[in-house]
């Protein structure tokens, strides 16, 4: 690079266009059960860079003289750089970094022993919320969105020796999905596994496999796409079920229906299935359960038997680890759940980490997840909706073989609009026409004009979830009978949020806000209206634990929202955690 391209990059304004193309979406993405992988986790050297310098000035070209150093002055030491165990979330790393939101940039070196007729994928579990890669010198790509993964097909650029940069960027933008204004807390950072994903040539891009919706829970359909359009034979092994079946691959792509009698999964007897389907040199497997979800009139049906969800909703943070959790933060809350009187859980309000999922799949919890389509979306604009469309189909190609996960949510709090209902209701039809296997909710608004159940979306909606807050947000309770008789919805209604704020140990009487006795009265009053109505199938109350947010800056709240029902460490329960673990119990 000569000289003069360094003083150019200090007057270019739009530099971000060049990188801009490739962009990582759902069409990359590799099936990854039964793959070999190689961890990128670990030690990895970065920099803050408020100022995008790594963009402006392409430090991923690393100009050399002579192999021997810099041939001129650079504003980066990539090996001299602190460094920070990955993956993290940065703002928990430093508590210079807490409030930090920009650009990070992450680098490292890894060696690497390519193979013949094989391909290499980079998979990165999470970047928040804009990531770029380089490697060895050239741009390999870019993804949009802070809690789906992206694959790069890296098997040109790798080499036995590798630079690899990836510039993180967390910076909130009204035009992203979620937009800049939300009611959790902006954590940066490269916080899910990094990954190396090995293939043969001709693999296995997708597999998706259970039961057919038909009422029967005797009809295994198999759906598995190869990575190119060709012809010949794959076979579907589940041992346990003595199935071993040849399918078809046609044109690249195999489905079949498979008669069968497994044992159909449920939180209280969880049953998993090794599942195997392999094409050529390529081998895939998964542990699956059986399982069949759906609704009649305002019922929901497990297994053809009506079920209440009696569930709560999370975040995914903690104290320590920000959004990065460990698997045995992610099991511990689940234990909470199951301890609260739970059969399901609202992962709120973006993609959580897929073994989330996988543990609930194991435990017996059912799952509602969604994608931050949050508040006020730019929903008049094209882009903004591929982002979104991009993200949904990201999750559900990631987390579709899970029996626990039972709906697909498009959406959390958003104004009732034209531009809202085209935006919206395309997501709904997307997620259906790619999974008919499960049901499509979005956590709806009151129509507060005429108190009742009423929004345009619901339309498109198997479930509608309702997000109330009387007693709260509403003071007066007397709202909330009067919602549920103005309301004659037609299907099941989940009660995605309600709740209260209160601080641990802060104490006073049912009409003091923020105290543990207001919250306890709020949860009374709540469950003694709702335990009645009949088209009420479930509800999530808001939240599991506090978790911090920006917006919430009174002598209470201290910088987190306060309604859960745990202390944001989870060692101290509200009394109103009690109240409803009564309830739950009492209903099963």
């Amino acid at each position: 690079m000569e000289t003069k391209k360094f003083i150019s990059d200090i007057h270019l304004n739009d530099y971000t266009a060049q990188y801009e193309h490739k962009q990582a979406c759902f069409s990359d993405a590799v099936f990854l059960g039964g793959r070999d992988r190689i961890s990128l986790n670990g030690a990895w050297n970065y920099a803050v860079d408020q100022y995008d310098t790594c963009l402006r000035q392409k430090w991923f070209l690393e100009i050399y003289k002579d192999g021997k150093g810099f041939s001129l002055p650079v504003d980066y030491s990539f090996d001299e750089w602190p460094v920070m165990e990955l993956p993290c979330c940065w703002n928990t790393e430093q508590k210079e970094y807490l409030l930090y939101e920009g650009s990070t940039v992450f680098t490292r070196t890894f060696e690497y022993e390519p193979k013949v007729n094989e391909e290499v994928y980079l998979r990165i579990g999470a970047v928040n919320y804009i990531g770029r890669v380089f490697l060895n010198g050239k741009y390999i790509g870019m993804h949009r969105g802070g809690s789906t993964p992206a694959f790069y097909n890296i098997t040109e650029e790798i080499k036995e020796h590798n630079r690899i940069i990836i510039a993180a960027d967390s910076t909130r933008r009204p035009e992203q999905v979620p937009t800049e204004n939300t009611d959790w807390f902006n954590y940066g950072g490269i916080y899910r596994d990094i990954e190396l994903i090995t293939v043969p040539k001709v693999h296995i891009k997708d597999f998706f496999i259970g039961l057919v919706p038909d009422g029967s829970f005797r009809h295994i359909r198999i759906k598995a796409k190869v990575s190119d359009e060709v012809n010949g034979t794959g076979l579907l092994e589940i041992p346990e079920l003595k199935i071993n079946t040849e399918i078809p691959v046609i044109g690249g792509r195999a489905e079949a229906v498979i008669e069968a009698d497994p044992e159909l999964w449920t939180p209280d007897n969880p049953k998993l299935y090794d599942v195997y389907f392999s094409y050529l040199e390529d081998k895939v497997s998964d542990r699956v359960g059986f399982r069949e979800i759906k609704t009649s009139g305002r019922d929901i049906l497990l297994n053809g038997k009506p079920i209440f969800l009696r569930g709560i909703s999370a975040h995914e943070e903690s104290v320590k680890n920000g959004k990065a959790l460990t698997d045995e933060e992610r099991r511990e809350n689940i234990l909470i759940a199951k301890e609260l009187g739970c059969n399901y859980m609202r992962l709120a309000h973006y993609p959580h980490h897929e073994n989330m999922a996988k543990l609930a799949d194991e435990m017996g919890l059912l799952l509602w997840e969604e994608i931050p389509v949050y508040w006020a979306i730019r929903f008049d604009r094209e882009e903004t909706y591929q982002d979104a469309e991009n993200q949904l189909k990201e999750l559900i190609l990631r987390d579709r073989n899970r029996a626990s996960v039972i709906i697909w949510s498009v959406g959390n709090e958003n104004a009732d609009s034209d531009e809202r209902l085209k935006f919206m209701s395309s997501l709904a039809e997307c997620a259906r026409d790619l999974d008919d296997t499960r049901l499509i909710s979005a956590a709806c608004l009151v129509d507060g004009e005429k108190n009742m159940i009423r929004d345009r979306l619901e339309a498109y909606l198997d479930v509608i979830g309702l997000n109330e807050y009387c007693g709260w947000y509403s003071p007066d309770f007397n709202s909330l009978p009067e919602l549920m008789k103005n309301s004659n919805p037609d299907k099941p209604v989940i009660i995605t949020e309600f709740g209260a704020d209160a601080l641990q140990g802060y104490h006073g009487t049912s009409e003091d806000k923020g105290t543990e006795e207001c919250q306890k009265y709020v949860y009374e009053k709540q469950i003694e209206t709702l335990k009645d109505i009949d088209y009420i199938k479930g509800m999530t109350p808001w939240i599991l634990y506090d978790f911090r947010c920006p917006r919430r800056t009174s002598h209470i709240q201290k910088y987190y929202n306060r309604k859960g029902l745990l202390s944001e460490d989870k060692k101290y329960r509200k009394p109103a955690f009690y109240v409803l673990q009564e309830f739950y119990n009492g209903l099963q």
